[in-house]
């Protein structure tokens, strides 16, 4: 799950390192499209039954006062100001800085440069996608240095050193040069043999291509990152597990991530097919949620992986793909035909025009973003309310919100603005109100989503 500027378990910090569906998709957009910018998991009070017991359901909790929403500090709230400042400047760029390009003919003197290099087709389109992110990457360091490492580190959002940060960002640049050629490939391919039904192919391979990316990116890139080892604390592992039991999911394997050598920020997640299912907490989390709080968080998650959302985000994120595509096919050729000359390139098919596609797709997006986070907000609260139901314990949901609003500088009510273009999840001070107003076995309701709990056996 993961947010816009918020902590990726409970969306309260900025656009950062989330390696779920939203950050693949996103990825994959980029791919085909240009491969251009990058860029949620959250968590409610009393007792769960220890994991490895035979218990036929969580004991309810006894009725306890609501828990308050923590006012935003004056720190947070400067936090919160800068992120709005920060969005407004990335979303300036992702439209100037591909009409710089076309406008200077630059890309086209890129395509050139990689002629000569490349000379065979598909050496040619990876050469120039080489040259391609190498320079938007110089174009955009100061501002991801200044946003990613100087600004967390002024907000003691960070603990990564200069040298990993770079580290990182260099792994990253090296990943998307390596992959970037693999995706395009195909693309302009079917734009040179199939040029009327090109967008429709490729659209329709987004899918694939996506779940793809989802199986490979927790299995090999996210450990490029950090170091991916067994749960130290043995017995909240044994009733993670459990949890997982009764929610569903078997044959999960437990990680326990170094993050808290970047960040401060808390995250959790549940990803993988079959033999590759694995339950993933950054150590952060563990260290700054109590027992109950994590076992909120993990159901949360949990919640994403039983109630197919993963597959549901894959279909809406191809479907964007699909209309990228398509408004490039339709809309393309006639800027091609008027400012072709100026670009340096005449056909779509000329991998020259990767910033042209590139511009599609920040406005394909731009137009969609307010849709898409109201649809990734009606997910988060699916999972908030399969998670107080798993566990039967909304206080300790209500106190996990609180502490990530805390440890992660964020503004549990945040403006217009914010809601409809970055607020990929429920803003923190509802959740917490909602948190503290769901108990419906208190009431003798029934539980939204209690079939799909498994009835733990009571132990002889």
């Amino acid at each position: 799950m993961k947010h816009a500027p918020e902590s990726s378990t409970c969306g309260t910090r900025g656009q950062q390192a989330k390696l779920g569906l939203r950050r693949a998709s996103l990825i994959l957009l980029l791919l085909l499209g240009c491969l251009w910018c990058t860029p949620a998991p959250q968590a409610a009070d009393t007792d769960l039954p220890p994991a490895s017991s035979g218990l036929s359901s969580p004991t309810p909790p006894t009725a306890t006062a609501p828990v308050p929403v923590p006012e935003a500090s004056p720190k947070a709230l400067r936090y919160y100001r800068g992120n709005m400042i920060l969005w407004g400047v990335n979303t300036l760029l992702g439209f100037l800085i591909p009409i710089v390009l076309l406008a200077t003919g630059l890309s086209g003197r890129f395509r050139d440069g990689a002629r000569r290099v490349g000379r065979r087709w598909f050496f040619v389109i990876a050469v120039y996608f080489a040259l391609f992110s190498l320079f938007l990457a110089l174009v955009q360091l100061p501002l991801d240095f200044y946003s990613g490492y100087l600004r967390e580190h002024a907000y003691g959002l960070s603990n990564q050193t200069l040298g990993k940060w770079f580290g990182d960002a260099a792994k990253g640049l090296l990943i998307t040069i390596l992959v970037g050629p693999l995706v395009l490939w195909l693309p302009y391919l079917l734009l040179r043999r199939a040029p009327r039904s090109w967008w429709l192919i490729s659209g329709l391979l987004a899918l694939p291509l996506l779940i793809l990316m989802i199986f490979v990116t927790p299995l090999w890139i996210a450990p490029l990152f950090n170091d991916f080892g067994p749960m130290k604390d043995k017995a909240l592992e044994r009733e993670i597990l459990s949890l997982a039991d009764r929610a569903g999911i078997e044959g999960s394997r437990v990680f326990e991530v170094n993050k808290s050598v970047d960040t401060k920020a808390l995250n959790a997640y549940v990803t993988g097919f079959r033999d590759t299912k694995r339950i993933v907490l950054w150590d952060t989390l563990i260290a700054a949620l109590d027992r109950e709080e994590t076992l909120f968080v993990m159901g949360h998650e949990m919640g994403h992986y039983v109630l197919n959302h993963v597959w549901q985000l894959l279909i809406v994120y191809s479907c964007v793909i699909l209309l990228t595509l398509y408004a490039a096919h339709r809309i393309a050729p006639p800027i091609l035909a008027r400012y072709g000359n100026r670009f340096r390139f005449t056909e779509l098919h000329d991998i020259a025009s990767l910033p042209l596609l590139l511009l599609f797709l920040q406005a394909t997006t731009f137009v969609l973003t307010p849709p898409l986070n109201a649809f990734s907000r009606h997910l988060e609260r699916q999972c908030d309310r399969f998670g107080i139901e798993i566990t039967r314990n909304p206080v300790a949901a209500a106190t996990a919100f609180v502490k990530l609003q805390q440890e992660n500088l964020g503004n549990p009510r945040p403006g217009w603005v914010y809601r409809i273009w970055l607020a990929s999840h429920p803003p923190l001070g509802d959740r917490i109100d909602f948190c503290n107003s769901y108990h419906p076995w208190t009431k003798d309701r029934p539980l939204k989503f209690e079939s799909r709990f498994r009835t733990r056996k009571t132990a002889p």
